[in-house]
């Protein structure tokens, strides 16, 4: 676990590199080169050091992330012009608001800083939310970006994980460092940290009403598998829309299994489009999946594109 934390951080250097970077002329110098060389535009670089806050789009309507200089979701925003910057991942964002449009409640499983909760809270204004993160700071700077756009009281941060009912792990603070950390699952092992508990997906169950319409988006860093072993009443029960990142060394078949039950199609978010395929297999370049009930001909008419 050291070793990784050492080459997020560059072994020291990251910090100070960034705070310079993000200096009001170097950061300007780095905008006009950028201009010229798009892939700069990935979200990775500074935002200007003055910045507080950034606007984000998605689907037509517009939302307030808070702290460009540490959140990896604003910088993105930032470098994107409101956007994010990979047309894959603007799909994503894309796709999961337009389909909270006729959604009841929306559940987001590994918030981050509430990118997709805030897109689907602007878009649908009736829509009710459960953010679940676990890293503590995280935490709070979701709950401030909830705050900042006003629909605090349309959503509940629950900070917990889903997965293995009653497991618990210790996860750092997050506090110290360049950027709020986005990569922490319960398969690693900290030493010093808050004690975190999980609960299962079926559990969540028990918060929504019976015939609630759910879409729900999963970034919880390879352990998809554990959210559906522990989820496979609630999926059956309500057939949510799901967006799931899936990593290159996923379990491509334990995912089909799981998902089996529900009959749960399968569709690959690619550069623009979706691609229905009749098994889940990993991708080295997207990661993206919609997990979802709905036909090909259903999404188009709901204006997503599908190959």
């Amino acid at each position: 676990m050291a070793t990784r934390l050492e080459r997020q951080s560059w072994f020291g250097f990251k910090r100070p590199l960034k705070r310079f970077l993000s200096l009001s002329a170097p950061n300007a110098l780095l905008r006009l080169v950028a201009r010229v060389v798009p892939s700069l535009r990935s979200g990775r670089l500074p935002a200007p050091a003055q910045l507080d806050e950034v606007t984000g789009r998605a689907d037509g309507a517009t939302f307030v992330m808070l702290d460009p200089a540490r959140c990896e979701n604003a910088k993105e925003l930032f470098w994107g012009q409101g956007r994010r910057p990979k047309p894959n991942d603007r799909l994503a964002l894309d796709l999961v608001a337009r389909l909270s449009r006729e959604a009841d409640e929306f559940l987001d499983l590994g918030a981050y800083t509430g990118l997709f909760t805030l897109a689907t809270t602007a878009v649908t204004p009736g829509l009710h939310a459960h953010a679940f993160e676990i890293v503590p700071a995280v935490a709070d700077a979701l709950q401030a970006n909830l705050l900042r756009n006003g629909v605090a009281d349309r959503v509940i941060v629950h900070r917990e994980g889903i997965g293995e009912a009653g497991s618990t792990m210790r996860v750092p603070s997050g506090k110290g460092g360049s950027a709020l950390p986005s990569f922490y699952s319960s398969r690693m092992h900290f030493e010093k940290g808050e004690v975190v508990t999980f609960r299962s997906l079926d559990s969540i169950g028990a918060l929504l009403p019976a015939e609630a319409r759910v879409v729900m988006k999963v970034d919880v860093e390879g352990t998809e598998d554990a959210v559906f072993e522990g989820g496979q009443i609630f999926i059956e029960t309500f057939r949510p829309d799901i967006l799931c990142e899936v990593l290159p060394e996923a379990d491509g078949d334990r995912l089909d299994k799981l998902l089996a039950p529900a009959e749960m199609r399968r569709y690959l978010v690619t550069n623009g489009r979706l691609e229905e395929t009749p098994r889940i297999a990993p991708d080295a370049v997207f990661r993206d999946w919609l997990f979802s009930p709905r036909t090909p001909d259903e999404l188009r008419a709901r204006g997503l594109p599908v190959a």
